[in-house]
């Protein structure tokens, strides 16, 4: 019971984490296409996606179970 709660917490923290890399992607298409936006903060931003991309790929490991060789 306990391995299918945190397989839950697990889920529901990639989903939130998914929607916001989804999120930035969005912003950053934006504001590169804004001539007048200050390249320091798209930078930043997409460092932050990079961030959450890593996190989703490490939550997503910890979801798949082992398979022994």
């Amino acid at each position: 019971m306990h391995d299918k709660e945190t397989n839950k917490e697990l889920r529901q923290k990639m989903e939130l984490l998914i929607i916001e890399h989804r999120d930035l992607d969005e912003v950053i298409h934006r504001l590169v296409c804004n001539p007048d936006v200050d390249q320091l903060q798209i930078v930043r931003l997409k460092k932050r996606k990079l961030y959450l991309k890593d996190m989703i790929t490490r939550l997503r490991s910890k979801l798949i179970p082992d398979i022994e060789a």
